[in-house]
This record gives structure tokens, C-alpha cells and sequence, in this order.
């Protein structure tokens, strides 16, 4: 009689990992926007670390596929000055969530005011930094086309088939709409780049506060309108306005936005007192490869390859 072994099948379980980084606040569905809103108040309250971005200066979808798995917090789409089209610029939102798998929130800098830019970024569930807001009438308009519902003087349009029945409409809080819930998922970063919108930044906040999430000074624009060289410098009229931006931060505990790019002790500097800041970029990592080129030209000096070619 011929021996038969027999297996012992084992049951095998899978456990889901732990969330991590934003996945903390991503919503039931990743076509939507993480609870991002809550992310930038509970940095600027310090109950968890800054939020950490990449910026996507040449906004093309591969670029946007390979920083999704690098672990940032945000990945920063400039809609702003890239040729990108409304299609290219929704896939890297998607392309950003869902590769990521809900580890990094989709930002998008829209190229303006207008109501269309801004439905359209917020559709693709980002968030979303408007540039150049000067006046209390720009910052009130930005508010409205950013948030559904009179109740809260809002302009935005509801997309009927962005949020499918049963799919991808789920709801965070049971208790609101989905246009409600919506409302407290997605942030508005408005861009302060000029000394009007210094001046103005008081007011604007007293009038639309509570819709804007936090405020980013542009300080290349800024400088650049006042006549003054490079994106820093110290002076006198330039501190004045500066040291205007942040005591106005301060009195409607505004949580602060920005660049933090360079030597560790130049980043740690643009840093402080930031909430949420971008640290990494595709330009800055390709500007890198110079420093490389210039140790490939001295590690292969000019010589006659004939002359080689007749030594072997």
C-alpha cells in the first residue's frame, strides 16, 4: 500500500497596517478630500508635527506618480505657472491620493480667482492656494466659490457626478450633507504677495476668517511688486511689512504657510512657525544633478580616443 502525506492547510488572516501620516485624515473615499481642515489646526495647535509638502513645478503626471510614494505629507500640484490643463491637472489629484493610498493630501495652487479654477480643483478632491489675494473683496469671492450654501455665503457649484450614490459619496459626519461634509474636508490657503495684501490681511481675515485656513506669504511676488531684489532680504520697508504679516497671523491665530527650501539651517529658519510648509521639490532635486555633471566632466578628462583605441 502506497504512503499518502497529507497537509495541514493552515487559516491565514490579514491584519491592516496601522494608518500613517495623513492617512489619519483621509475621508471614506480617497475622490474625496482628506479632512484637511482638521490637519492644519492640529499642527498649528502642536498636537501633531508640521505638515511636511513637495512641490510639483513641472506638473506633469509622472512627476506627481513617483512623489505620492515618497511619504510627504502634501504633494503640491502649481497650477499657476504650468501649462497644465484641467485633465492633467485632476489625474495628478487622483494620481497623488490614490498612489499614496491616502498617505499625502493633494494641494493645487489655481492659476487665479476665477470660480472655474477654483470648482475644478476642489472637484478633484484637493485643497486648494489661491495666489495674489490683495483685497477683502478678492478674499470674500475666493471664500464663496470655494463652499457650497447661502447659510455660509457660498458660490460653489455642486457637481452632480463627482460623488457617485453609494460609491463615493460616504459621509464623514452622518449628521450633515455631503456638500456640509465636504465644507469641513478641503482647505483654502490664501497667498498674500504684494504690500497691499499685507495691509489688507486684517481685514480680510475679520471678514472671511473662518473660511480660510491658513494664509502663505509670497514673499518673491511681494518683493518683487516693491522693487526689491531676491525672494529675502532685510530691508527696513520690507521688515516692517513682515513683522505687519505675522503680529496680523497672530491676532486671528491664523496658522502660517510657506516655503522651507535650502541647507538644513536656512530650511529650519523658514520653518518657524509654520503649520504647514514645502520642503522638497522636482526642480530643486533636478538642479541637483549640475553639482553631479561638474564631478562626471572631471572624472573623465578630454583624451584622444584613437590613441587609446591603438594601445589595446
Amino acid at each position: 500500500m502506497m504512503a499518502t502525506n497529507s497537509t495541514k492547510s493552515e487559516k491565514w488572516t490579514y491584519k491592516a497596517p496601522e494608518p500613517v501620516g495623513m492617512q489619519v485624515y483621509r475621508a471614506p473615499s480617497l475622490l474625496q478630500p482628506h479632512r484637511v481642515r482638521d490637519a492644519i489646526q492640529d499642527a498649528h495647535k502642536g498636537t501633531i508635527p508640521p505638515l511636511i509638502g513637495f512641490f510639483c513645478g513641472l506638473s506633469s503626471p509622472p512627476v506627481a506618480k513617483v512623489a505620492a510614494q515618497l511619504g510627504y505629507d502634501v504633494v503640491f500640484v502649481d497650477w499657476e505657472h504650468s501649462s497644465t490643463n484641467v485633465e492633467t491637472m485632476t489625474q495628478m489629484v487622483h494620481d497623488i491620493q490614490y498612489i499614496s493610498e491616502g498617505k499625502s493630501m493633494a494641494f493645487v495652487r489655481v492659476p487665479g480667482h476665477d470660480h472655474a479654477s477654483i470648482g475644478h480643483a476642489l472637484d478633484a478632491g484637493a485643497s486648494i492656494i489661491v495666489p495674489q489675494v490683495d483685497t477683502v473683496e478678492q478674499a470674500k469671492h475666493v471664500a464663496a466659490a470655494s463652499r457650497f450654501g447661502a447659510k455660509i455665503n457660498g458660490k460653489r457649484s455642486a457637481p452632480p457626478f463627482r460623488w457617485l450614490q453609494g460609491t463615493s459619496d460616504m459621509l464623514i459626519d452622518s449628521s450633515l450633507s455631503l456638500w456640509e461634509n465636504l465644507n469641513h474636508q478641503s482647505a483654502v490657503i490664501i497667498q498674500i504677495e504684494s504690500a497691499e495684501g499685507i495691509r489688507n490681511l486684517d481685514a480680510m481675515l475679520t471678514e472671511v476668517g473662518d473660511q480660510i485656513d491658513s494664509v502663505w506669504l509670497g514673499s518673491l511676488d511681494a518683493r518683487v511688486s516693491m522693487g526689491l531684489q531676491n525672494a529675502y532680504g532685510e530691508e527696513p520697508e520690507w521688515m516692517k511689512l513682515k513683522a505687519l504679516y505675522e503680529s496680523t497671523l497672530r491676532k486671528h491665530n491664523m496658522p502660517s504657510s510657506g516655503l522651507a527650501l535650502g541647507p538644513p539651517a536656512v530650511r529650519a529658519k523658514m520653518a518657524k512657525g509654520k503649520s504647514f510648509m514645502v520642503s522638497g521639490s522636482d526642480v530643486y532635486g533636478i538642479l541637483g544633478q549640475a553639482a553631479g555633471l561638474a564631478d562626471m566632466r572631471q572624472s573623465f578628462p578630454q583624451m584622444n580616443y584613437e590613441q587609446v583605441y591603438d594601445r589595446i
